[in-house]
């Protein structure tokens, strides 16, 4: 009896420890970096990663919108990147690893706003032009 009881509180012990699992960054090509100048849409300042959407308007005058991954809100601030940095309208050149799949999103690896470079991830990021 004593030795279920054990196991009985092990494994619920471990059950309710909070996961830490992370998705991969796999889908991001870090061999390529791309750079797309367009305002911010929306800057969705969330846990546990932060999405800025930008509208980015093409030669032909339409728009693609792209979305750019960041980490969550207290990584950012560490960074120096408060919501309130990014409203939407904001004229933004934004850099990052795309996706590998070739639609418009990527892996935020630096912005300039109003002439203020912003790096989220404090050169954590891979640009390729430095390999």
């Amino acid at each position: 009896m004593k030795k279920h009881l054990i196991t009985g509180l092990a494994l619920l012990s471990f059950l309710s420890l909070p996961s830490f699992a992370h998705h991969s960054g796999a889908m991001f090509d870090y061999t390529q970096l791309v750079e797309v100048s367009g305002v911010v849409k929306q800057f969705q300042y969330t846990n546990p990663h932060s999405w800025l959407i930008v509208d980015v308007t093409n030669e032909d005058g339409s728009v693609t919108t792209w979305g750019f991954e960041a980490e969550g809100p207290s990584s950012l601030l560490r960074a120096g990147i408060k919501r309130s940095d990014l409203p939407a309208g904001t004229p933004i050149t934004i850099r990052g690893n795309p996706l590998s799949d070739g639609r418009p999103a990527a892996a935020w690896f630096d912005a300039v706003v109003n002439g203020r470079t912003m790096n989220p991830l404090n050169g954590f990021a891979i640009n390729p032009a430095d390999e």
